[in-house]
């Protein structure tokens, strides 16, 4: 066999993979994922690798064990890298041990790639450490869920556990949890609580006592994790200060502007998600890549991208260009620019396309050529001003569409925000994501976005600037002023 399988543990909520897992995951030509692992995640992994999910939730069909190592060394004899991407650590409770040696017996080159486990990661975000030199100086994590069908055979003698005890995939049996500890001698009076986090839509910590937290707990959803100990008590989240502490936005744009948008939202607190993500599909158009006109014109960076990407493969360069004045809606716009080693000589300050229209109109002379490359979405508006004045080619290069990826509908509904980063991205969103949370901010980064929000509820806000930082300013300033009304 010539393939590779790393057993990658994925963490329990985003942006809890390590590193090296993360570069596993972006190199692999197949994934097999169980049914809990953050679908955001799967993003990083190549858009034509195989993507197999297996199951592995309580309650709901997955694959036999059997199947899932059939599969690993099926990927693996075809020569291909996988990644076996197990929820929190595939050492705890994930059967990663079975899969290594079954592996291992069948010649398969492999590895295991350690992940942040729920069982401490959930308790602290809740803000419980589950050790505290005080309080418990250990813990113990044990399954509710055997291979038997029951608990462990030893889970009355923990009863008299010292530190913390954590138990996971436990949420049916909290009651019958409970009650033997109870009956083993564990004082009713001892803290406990029921936390949701990770990947978990509605985070929630419910606290109580041995004696009534099963009442507590009882609309819980799973998956959660049961803590029990005098650590279970404490609740260690830190008052940040951050404007956005906690809240969930959602992001629909393309990967590389949901990359720099999520960047500046975590740096305020917030939880940014992918909800939907654009793709760019080139059209046969836009391997014109045209040179030698008066004025080449770009409305976005992922048109330079593209513009560069068919200039450069038909074996030509940026000297192509000399002679040619070169035009961008606006700065984010001219940084991609920039990028290719040249500067924009029209850059308009209000950054839009009515604004570059009428930059063009006051400096080109009448009669010149001009090239527009932009999307298909995108308004005509910016042609039919210039073609008043001037001989224009207008190239529509490319066209936006949702992926195939679209947040889980409890996703949707907990968010507290969306940004919207094009009109045209915008209405293709909504139709993928409505209807929307009633109380959700509709974020625009410019007024054409905001006009194509009109009407599908939500309170609508527009950015200063068409710019991913003005966008997260925007979501920002809205709810600071919230806070003091």
């Amino acid at each position: 066999m010539s393939g590779f399988v790393s057993l990658v543990g994925a963490g329990c909520a985003p942006g809890l993979i390590t590193l090296l897992g993360a570069e596993r995951l972006r190199r692999c030509d197949a994934v097999v994922y169980d049914e809990l692992i953050d679908p955001e995640l799967l993003l990083e992994a190549p858009p034509a690798a195989e993507r197999c999910c297996v199951g592995k939730r309580a309650g709901r069909p997955s694959a036999k064990q059997e199947e899932i190592t059939a599969l690993l060394l099926r990927l693996a004899a075809e020569g291909k890298r996988v990644v076996r991407l197990k929820g929190g650590d595939p050492y705890v409770f994930g059967r990663g041990g079975e899969e290594m040696l079954a592996l291992a017996a069948a010649g398969v080159a492999c590895e295991e790639i350690p992940g942040v486990s729920s069982a401490v990661a959930v308790p602290a975000l809740a803000g419980i450490p589950v050790t505290h030199r005080a309080l418990s100086r250990g813990f113990a994590v044990v399954t509710a869920h055997t291979a038997g069908g029951g608990l462990p055979e030893y889970f009355d003698d923990l009863a008299g556990f010292p530190g913390t005890l954590v138990v996971l995939m436990g949420l049916g049996r909290l009651a019958e949890i409970t009650a033997r500890l109870a009956a083993a001698g564990m004082d009713a009076e001892t803290p406990c609580a029921v936390a949701a986090g990770g990947s978990a839509a509605a985070r929630y910590c419910i606290r109580g006592t041995l004696a009534d937290i099963a009442a507590r707990a009882k609309d819980a959803a799973a998956p959660a994790v049961i803590v029990i100990g005098p650590a279970a008590e404490l609740d260690l989240r830190p008052e940040t200060g951050l404007p956005l502490a906690g809240a969930r936005v959602g992001l629909t744009g393309t990967r590389r502007m949901n990359s720099r948008l999520a960047r500046e939202l975590r740096a305020l607190g917030a939880e940014p998600f992918t909800a939907c993500e654009l793709t760019l599909s080139p059209l046969p158009e836009a391997d014109e890549a045209p040179t030698g006109c008066g004025c080449l014109v770009f409305t976005s960076a992922e048109g330079v991208r593209l513009y560069f990407e068919r200039l450069t493969g038909s074996g030509r360069d940026a000297r192509s260009l000399a002679g040619s004045k070169i035009a961008c809606v606006g700065r984010t716009t001219a940084a991609a620019l920039l990028e290719r080693g040249l500067r924009a000589d029209f850059v308009p300050e209000g950054q839009s396309t009515a604004a570059l229209a009428g930059l063009l109109l006051g400096e080109l002379p009448g009669g010149s050529d001009v090239c527009l490359y932009r999307s298909a979405q995108g308004a005509a508006e910016l042609a039919q001003r210039l073609s008043a004045r001037f001989e224009v080619r207008d190239i529509r290069a490319y066209t936006a569409a949702p992926g195939e990826y679209t947040a889980p509908r409890a996703l949707i509904e907990s968010a507290a925000a969306f940004a919207f980063t094009s009109a045209a991205g915008a209405r293709a969103a909504l139709g993928r994501l409505s209807p929307l949370p009633e109380e959700a901010v509709l974020a625009a980064i410019g007024a054409p976005t905001a006009a194509a929000l009109s009407g599908c509820g939500g309170r609508v806000i527009t950015a200063e600037k068409p710019s991913a930082k003005a966008l997260v300013k925007a979501i920002e300033n809205y709810y600071v002023n919230l806070k003091i009304r």
